[in-house]
């Protein structure tokens, strides 16, 4: 068996075994779909986002299983591809969080709001509630190019009509690591309670 082979039988195994685990858990699914922001990326284990976001939801009783599908290092185009996966989840709740690489990567604008909007708009046609995570860059990508993404997460969540949370939106201390994109686990325990308050009113206890 070569290399590739190796590695496509251990990615549907992987897969196999995360959707037997899903379907052996009878509470709803809150997918919480993204890049390294969701990921956890410069965390430990156990302290992204959706880890907290699971423990608030529980201490509030909530019965929901948050699914963290974040993957570092995918774009807007990547969240295109793996709509499929997310859907064969059969979501009650997708959280979309795209669109830092985009810009790190220096796509069009025009390209990542294009691929954001078949996301959403794929998602709600299935029937899936969506909420929309907005990002922001560094300023040394400049103050227009910075305006014209975030312009673009206004412009579907008001197209959508789907609730919206601005991310990075954060100035108490310790909540950014020194690359001043990812959260600490400080800052991912905010995102999380952030998350919890427009979730509320799309679950039932």
């Amino acid at each position: 068996m070569n290399r590739r082979c190796l590695l496509l039988t251990l990615f549907a195994l992987l897969l196999f075994l995360n959707i037997r685990a899903h379907a052996a858990d009878p509470r709803p699914a809150i997918v919480c779909f993204g890049d390294s922001i969701t990921a956890g990326y410069g965390v430990d284990p156990g302290h992204s986002y959706p880890d907290y976001l699971q423990q608030k939801l529980d201490a509030h009783g909530y019965h929901y299983l948050v699914l963290n599908k974040g993957i570092s290092g995918n774009t807007s185009k990547d969240a295109v591809n793996r709509l499929k996966d997310v859907l064969s989840l059969q979501p009650h709740v997708v959280i979309v969080e795209f669109g830092g690489n985009d810009g790190l990567r220096g796509f069009p604008i025009e390209t990542t709001q294009r691929n954001l909007d078949q996301v959403i708009s794929t998602l709600l046609a299935a029937h899936i509630k969506v909420v929309l995570a907005g990002i922001t860059l560094p300023p040394n990508y400049g103050q227009d190019y910075i305006q014209a993404i975030q312009q673009v997460y206004k412009q579907l969540a008001a197209k959508y009509h789907v609730p919206l949370i601005s991310l990075h939106d954060y100035h108490i201390p310790g909540t950014i690591q020194e690359d001043g994109l990812h959260p600490t686990a400080k800052g991912a325990e905010l995102v999380a309670q952030d998350f919890l308050s427009i979730l509320q009113p799309l679950l039932h206890k």
